[in-house]
């Protein structure tokens, strides 16, 4: 959420940066214009309140005097129905406000391509080169069928459309690389290993920015506490410290959290239907980091540099973005996007967001740190990446590592988890 005092001080600068994002901010006045009216009622319920003390005051003194305060009652009656006639409009002001900064997306970076989509994304990085082959390739989905290790039809009967059954080896695999990159960033990279709920509460979607604006994105459980289904580790990790006020020594905290993501994918119809690329239901190793202000930009270029050493040690092709104010996700200031080279779609696609927040998270969850025992709690900076998407990594390794004869060759790193080096 934005502060609202940063945007009463400099509004033309906030709404100038949010209108690179593609849209037209200028509301922003509006919620200025009753801002000014909120913090003119408070002034004037403090100025009649006194008002009404002072009328006490003469009660007690027209009584001891013998004096009938009969009018003096009458004015704290008309003067405590304007209090609540005030304290309603305040009210209303205020949940108008709130609500309205609830709606409105994070500011982008300053230093970020100003641009309309993905196409105005910013190349900084290349490692390896898209793989050749000397045979004609097959996309992952073929390759599946044919391997028996992905069933599309059965989830399809099981579930619904946007499902898939992994089987034998492509179980495995997909296991194999949960283990490993778990391992990889708990063990090697110092984050804290959690695995979190799979249901959270409409605060937590809140807190994190998924609602209001994308709640038809969740899917919504059958019960009467308002709860959904996690759509990325993101959300209960984030939400772990909600309403914290942490210890600056103890900062950054780094978790990295395996969870199963569910995401309706309301506003991508008729985009990637076959195969793994987009799923109803997917797993992820996300990281997760709270650092002080100051910190937030170098410990963002050090997850970036956590979550690319996956796709290193892999040994796929991939190159690094830095995403356009267009294409920016709404409660992030500045992502960096690591896409994998997909021989079926002859392109790089998407396989992990590596995204700062600042403070915009940890205002709406209300998390704060002291400095130290006697400073003022201040807002965390927030930290979100994928270390990797898991399904998406398994599309890679599939057709970058695909054999003339329909097998696919295991990348060494993960011959250990799978027992084997090859799936045929």
């Amino acid at each position: 959420m934005l502060d609202i005092k940063q945007l009463r001080e400099n509004p033309e600068f906030f709404i100038e940066l949010l209108n690179r994002r593609g849209g037209d901010f200028s509301y922003l006045h509006d919620v200025l214009a009753k801002d000014e009216r909120r913090r003119e009622i408070i002034g004037e319920v403090e100025r009649v309140k006194a008002q009404r003390n002072d009328i006490s005051k003469q009660i007690g003194l027209y009584k001891r005097e013998k004096k009938d305060p009969a009018e003096l009652f009458d004015q704290i009656a008309s003067i405590g129905q304007g209090i609540s006639e005030l304290e309603e409009e305040l009210k209303q002001l205020e949940d108008s406000i709130h609500q309205t900064l609830l709606e409105t997306p994070n500011l982008p970076n300053e230093t970020i391509p100003i641009g309309t989509d993905d196409s105005d994304n910013l190349e900084i990085k290349k490692v390896g080169m898209p793989t050749t082959f000397d045979f004609e390739p097959k996309a992952h989905w073929d390759l599946a069928v044919e391997l028996d290790i992905l069933d599309f039809e059965r989830a399809t009967k099981i579930t619904g459309s946007r499902f898939t059954v992994y089987k034998g080896l492509g179980a495995r695999l997909e296991r194999a690389l949960i283990n490993w990159m778990s391992d990889l960033h708990a063990l090697e990279h110092g984050y804290t290993e959690i695995i979190p709920p799979y249901i959270v509460n409409a605060e937590s979607m809140t807190a994190t920015g998924q609602f209001p604006k994308f709640k038809e994105d969740a899917f919504k459980v059958v019960d009467d506490r308002d709860l959904y289904l996690n759509p990325t580790a993101e959300v209960p990790t984030i939400n772990y410290h909600r309403n914290e006020i942490l210890k600056g020594d103890d900062l950054p905290i780094k978790y990295t959290a395996f969870t199963t993501a569910f995401r309706q994918e309301a506003g991508s119809a008729g985009r990637d239907t076959r195969g793994i690329i987009r799923q109803h239901q997917f797993n992820k190793v996300e990281l997760i980091k709270f650092t002080k202000p100051e910190d937030s930009y170098n410990e963002l270029d050090a997850m970036l540099a956590d979550s690319c050493r996956v796709l290193d040690l892999l040994k796929l092709p991939y190159r690094v973005v830095v995403l356009c104010t267009g294409d920016l996700g709404f409660a992030m200031r500045k992502t960096y996007d690591i896409e994998v080279w997909l021989p079926s779609y002859n392109t790089y696609r998407e396989i992990g967001s590596i995204s700062n927040a600042e403070d915009y998270q940890a205002r709406r969850g209300n998390i704060k740190f002291r400095r130290d025992k006697d400073s003022k709690p201040e807002f965390v900076h927030t930290l979100n990446g994928s270390g990797l998407a898991v399904g998406r990594t398994v599309v890679a390794i599939m057709e970058n590592f695909q054999q003339q004869d329909g097998s696919i060759k295991i990348p060494d790193i993960l011959v250990p988890y799978m027992r084997t080096d090859i799936i045929k």
